[in-house]
């Protein structure tokens, strides 16, 4: 298991982060999916927590790619293609470990959906989110160094 950052998130849960798949012992059973539209990062406005990037658990029978593309089309009704896995990190709270999957893929397109679950649905943002997570519309979870370190990952693979 090769760990490449270990942190605090915001609410003082231990995090560390591994930019390989298979990192820890215990299998990913959610998925966090970094995506773009375009030129738009195309996040979500989840219902509580505010602006994320779409995820969820990973259902019943399902591979990590399925709940990928699955979550996206559920919270923001878009179709990704090109999506490959970045990242995988793990949360250790109190009580619970789990284990997250980290995808980056394009957006092909974007349908109009009665329902978005428990998000209202998608929102394109233009800029540099490194610098724009910060504000108070965006989710917690967008403000900590999972989302800086990939989010660096992937600006430094789209140069090469």
């Amino acid at each position: 298991m090769r760990i490449m950052k270990s942190f605090l998130d915001r609410l003082g849960n231990k995090v560390e982060l591994s930019f390989s798949s298979n990192a820890f012992e215990q299998k990913a059973k959610h998925v966090f999916v970094i995506c773009k539209y375009l030129d738009d990062w195309l996040l979500t406005k989840h219902s509580v927590r505010g602006l994320e990037f779409p995820g969820g658990k990973v259902e019943s029978g399902e591979s990590l790619k399925e709940a990928a593309i699955r979550e996206v089309y559920e919270e923001t009704g878009a179709t990704i293609e090109g999506l490959a896995q970045i990242a995988e990190y793990r949360v250790s709270d109190q009580k619970n470990t789990f284990v997250k999957a980290v995808f980056w893929g394009k957006i092909k397109s974007i349908d109009k959906k009665n329902s978005y679950f428990e998000t209202n649905g998608p929102v394109l943002v233009k800029g540099n989110l490194l610098d724009m997570r910060f504000g108070e519309e965006y989710s917690f979870i967008m403000k900590d160094e999972v989302v800086a370190e990939c989010l660096a990952f992937i600006y430094k693979r789209e140069k090469e």
